[in-house]
């Protein structure tokens, strides 16, 4: 035993002495360190502590190396992008002068240009206000927007034309923009702890910077950027909501605005990033308010160790290539597709060119959007994602009902595709940003645009505000029904996959929700809501939610754009769950006039109130004692109680004159002391079923976990050339007996009351107030009937005067 360690402990001895002799041959600087640390050891031990300044010391001497490192590749990055520029760029052409393209600017500016600006950068400054917006202020409105009678100035020193190595020409020249007199005027709302309102007013506006110019697609689009970050200047001034504006500069407003601006213009046009200004031949004078776009991660190709940063290197001896290549079969790699609020991932795949082919469903919320591709490495047993490089393509929808793709191409060159129509694939190859190798293929297809409704409208349009900056709006008329189908590859909520997802809807003000579906990640509900119409663009709101004991957990969030919808057309909408990794909820939307099928106020509406099961337990045994109120325009009914169960049975009918009202049941638990507590509620839909024929179906009730009631509704509309007379004897002994019924529940209820039976009076009291409502019930319909007949009466009489002349003038004399 002892002979093993002592080889054991000779041969580490030994390999320790050749890794030394390795170092002192290879690295002979390291064997200073080895008496260095002994004299700080030294020094340590026996004269002063330096242990607690070791630390900051190595924390500074880190900073200065990292610094030293960014500067190091901002450096190189310079060299290679002006090595490229003087590669890939031809001389420029002669400086020429444009004093006649301000002209023309000066004279189409007021009629032609800043209207459509002023309409477009209105809508861009309400969504950039709305998630861009200070602590302190709640919401903005945007009151007026006017960009003045100046327009800018572009070439004041000239321009130059310039080709690239692909033949592309690009001008570049000067801009200025000074214009004083401007006008937006924003007001806004207050938060905690400031309430009020103040209105912000930009009347001073100046941008000067150098810009380029690239015509792409044979002129039909020109792509516009900065090529640094402009100067950018703003005139601020601040009133109160009632009072005039002050003349006073607020500097901390001004600030603010300001970096707003600058900040936008740095994301969407200055270098490499471009807005693209489409010159379409033919306006079709629609706007385009929304988009699905089928997004196909195809693959990436020579991916390199410039793009795969945190791959270990290889030991063995060999060529560069082979230990290349051996390195990135060792590596896994993923792509995030971002769009706003709305991602997704691939799987990881290993390899230099992996090939993933997954198609996601995304959804463009104005006419214009911008695709992220984020590549990640994946490493095995880890939890965490390296992130190696990102490109982008923009989408943008052209006023000809085209659709432009683009994106930065090899050496800051561009990407320019076109569709003449929905439904066809485009494919770009888009190589990544900030690195020399590796390009991802990409399939797009956009399937659809949605439109506001078609006009022709070129102005800003100031009247009816988006609730985007959160403003009221009214009613349309028409009514919109939200049938939510069903959701896929919802996330499961434990480890073995299951949840109860449920899905809530906000319309306005009004909310509905699904009941919740019992372990599943593919929920089917088939349930329709009913809202009404809401002008300003309102917007669906979609939560997906699990269902907990103790509060509910979100899944994801979407939103709808509800524009554009055409009566009695039913769009089929895939909603992607946002800020989530994978899920889609499938909606049917159909806009219906409000006309019912046989007109308002034309016969019954008859109510089966038939049972419900699952209700809410009020009661501390696990039970409640339920009725449910019953809530027509004015009228108002109830069932009996039933006690003691959360699965009851009513079997009860109830009638009212059809005259549109809204028709809402509550569910009650009667208490015979205290007021009667809510256990839910739901709104019953019947304008959209056919005359005469039954409907039954169980309806989850809102506002509560769980519960759902079992109703039959019927639309009665009479025939009146085939209405029968009422059978007066039959309704006259109906009511006696309803008269006889009370009369015995009365003698009952007087023996419950000496026996002190308590439950028996309750239950007798329930029974007197249902008889009581059936009473009600058939007066009304006696009601009905007559003004039935008198309306016939009316008829007949109007048609005989028609069909005699004769008579007719015998009656005026």
């Amino acid at each position: 035993m002892s002979r093993k360690k002592k080889l054991s402990f000779s041969f580490n001895i030994e390999v320790v002495m050749e890794f030394l002799k390795k170092i002192a041959i290879d690295k002979p600087v390291y064997l200073v360190f080895v008496p260095l640390i002994s004299v700080i050891w030294a020094f340590e031990k026996w004269v002063f502590s330096i242990s607690t300044w070791v630390p900051l010391a190595i924390a500074v001497w880190a900073t200065l190396q990292y610094e030293s490192y960014q500067r190091k590749i901002l450096a190189e990055d310079l060299n290679r992008k002006w090595k490229r520029a003087m590669l890939d760029i031809s001389p420029t052409t002669a400086l020429e002068h444009c004093e006649w393209l301000n002209r023309l600017l000066l004279e189409v500016w007021p009629s032609y240009i800043h209207p459509r600006i002023s309409s477009r950068f209105s809508y861009i400054v309400e969504r950039r206000l709305k998630y861009k917006k200070p602590k302190l202020v709640e919401s903005f409105k945007l009151e007026e927007f006017s960009l003045g009678s100046s327009p800018p100035k572009v070439g004041l020193q000239g321009m130059r034309w310039s080709t690239v190595r692909d033949q592309q020409r690009i001008m570049h020249t000067s801009f200025d923009w000074d214009t004083k007199d401007m006008n937006i005027m924003l007001l806004a709302k207050l938060a905690k702890p400031l309430y009020g309102t103040a209105r912000i007013s930009i009347n001073y506006l100046h941008i000067k910077g150098d810009v380029q110019l690239m015509p792409v697609l044979d002129g039909r689009a020109i792509l516009l950027s900065f090529i640094s970050v402009p100067e950018v200047r703003l005139g601020i001034a601040l009133g109160s909501g009632g009072s005039q504006l002050p003349g006073m500069e607020l500097p901390v407003v001004s600030s603010w605005l300001v970096k707003l601006l600058t900040d936008t213009l740095v994301k969407t046009m200055v270098e490499p990033r471009r807005r693209c200004l489409t010159l379409s031949a033919v306006q079709l004078g629609k706007r385009a308010v929304g988009g699905i776009l089928y997004v196909t991660v195809v693959g990436a190709s020579q991916l390199s160790r410039n793009v795969v940063k945190g791959s270990p290197t290889s030991t063995q001896v060999g060529s560069n290539h082979a230990s290349e290549e051996h390195l990135n079969k060792d590596v896994k790699t993923f792509v995030e597709v971002e769009i706003e609020e709305i991602t997704r991932r691939t799987d990881a795949k290993p390899g230099s060119s992996p090939q993933w082919d997954s198609t996601f469903n995304m959804v463009l919320h104005d006419n214009a959007g911008v695709l992220k591709f984020h590549l990640y490495e994946c490493s095995p047993g880890s939890v965490k994602f390296d992130h190696l490089a990102t490109c982008e393509i923009k989408v943008r929808y052209c006023e000809d009902d085209s659709t432009i793709f683009w994106a930065i191409g090899p050496d800051s060159g561009v990407i320019v595709k076109r569709v003449e129509c929905c439904g066809k694939a485009v494919e770009i190859n888009v190589p990544f940003e900030a690195v020399e190798s590796g390009e991802l293929m990409v399939r797009l297809v956009l399937k659809e645009w949605q439109f506001s409704g078609g006009s022709k409208s070129v102005g800003l349009h100031l009247n009816a505000q988006s609730t985007l900056s959160g403003l009221s709006n009214s009613k349309t008329g028409r009514k919109l029904y939200v049938t939510v189908k069903e959701a896929t590859d919802i996330p499961g909520k434990d480890k073995l996959g299951r949840s109860e997802p449920y899905v809530r809807l906000q319309y306005g003000k009004v909310v509905q929700k699904t009941r919740a579906v019992k372990q599943t990640s593919n929920p089917v509900w088939n349930q329709t809501f009913e809202f009404d119409e809401i002008t300003g663009g309102e917007y669906l709101k979609l939560k997906c939610l699990y269902e907990e004991t103790f509060g509910d957990e979100v899944i994801g969030s979407a939103t709808v754009n509800m524009e554009g919808l055409e009566a009695g057309l039913i769009r089929d909408v895939p909603v992607p769950l946002e800020n989530a990794n994978s899920g889609e909820v499938r909606l049917q939307i159909e806009a219906v006039s409000e006309v019912s099928n046989g007109g308002p106020g034309n016969g019954l509406i008859e109510l089966v109130l038939i049972e419900a099961r699952d209700l809410v337990a009020a009661d501390l045994r696990g039970t409640s004692d339920p009725y449910v109120k019953v809530q027509y325009g004015n009228e108002t009914r109830r069932t009996k109680v039933v006690y003691k169960t959360v699965n009851p049975s009513w079997n009860q009918t109830f009638e009212f004159p059809d005259d549109g009202s809204m028709l809402e049941l509550q569910v009650k638990d009667h208490n015979a002391i205290l007021s009667s507590s809510s256990i839910g509620n739901c709104i019953v839909q019947y304008q959209r079923l056919p005359p005469n024929e039954v409907s039954e179906k169980w309806i989850p009730l809102q506002g509560v976990k769980k519960g759902e009631i079992h109703v039959q509704i019927t639309r009665k509309v009479p025939d009146l050339q085939k209405i029968t007379s009422v059978d007066s004897d039959f309704l006259s002994n109906r009511a006696h007996a309803i008269s006889d019924q009370m009369k015995n529940m009365l003698i009952e209820l007087e023996s419950s009351v000496e026996d002190k039976d308590a439950e028996e009076i309750l239950s007798t009291l329930s029974e007197l107030q249902s008889l009581e409502d059936s009473q009600e019930q058939y007066m009304l319909q006696l009601e009905t009937e007559r003004m039935l007949l008198l309306n016939k009466i009316g008829d007949l009489g109007q048609e005989l005067l028609n069909s005699s002349p004769n008579l007719s003038r015998r009656i005026s004399y």
